[in-house]
């Protein structure tokens, strides 16, 4: 769902339609929680397909724009109060044990594993389910990971994106480091 707002920022209300026409998505979701797994992986293979060379950039706006949604109406304030103010070894993997057992928002119908406090893996990412790349294409699934851990773990975590299925790889894999440089 927070795709559809950057879309319309970065070109204007025609060009959200545009990309929800091409994934078959012809009225905006409700307010109420997450976009469907369906409409929301069509909506970014869409925007892959129109504007490759936006489409990460927006990607990622909009899993900055999810992790906020998730921190505002998921992650209740004290448990991010005690995820602030512990040190980053204990907070991690607390992090990380609460976005497993809530997998469905990551992976959808793709198998969601935690390889660690700081590794995830996505086997079947719906996201990409299909197609082919020469690079990763998870930038909203990045986005995400690291502003929930950026804001609740570490400011200095970085996500990269190791393995993408759309690469070939059996599994979307993420690791979140300090100080990685891309």
């Amino acid at each position: 769902m927070q795709l559809l707002p950057v879309l319309e920022q970065a070109g204007g209300r025609r060009f959200r339609d545009q990309v929800m026409a091409m994934a078959g998505v012809f009225a905006p979701p409700s307010d109420q929680g997450m976009m469907p797994e369906g409409p929301a992986a069509r909506m970014h293979q869409a925007l892959r397909t129109l504007e490759p060379e936006m489409a990460p950039s927006l990607a990622w706006e909009a899993g900055v724009r999810t992790a906020y949604y998730i921190m505002a109406h998921r992650i209740p304030s004290p448990a991010q109060t005690v995820l602030k103010a512990l040190p980053s070894a204990l907070a991690a993997p607390l992090l990380s044990k609460a976005i497993a057992k809530h997998a469905w928002t990551f992976a959808g119908s793709g198998r969601f594993a935690r390889e660690g406090a700081l590794r995830f893996a996505i086997v079947d990412n719906p996201i990409v389910r299909g197609e082919v790349s020469e690079v990763p294409l998870c930038h909203w699934h990045r986005a995400v990971f690291e502003t929930l851990f950026r804001t609740l773990v570490d400011a200095r975590l970085r996500c990269q994106e190791t393995e993408c299925c759309a690469t070939g790889h059996d599994a979307c894999r993420f690791a979140l480091a300090r100080n990685l440089s891309f």
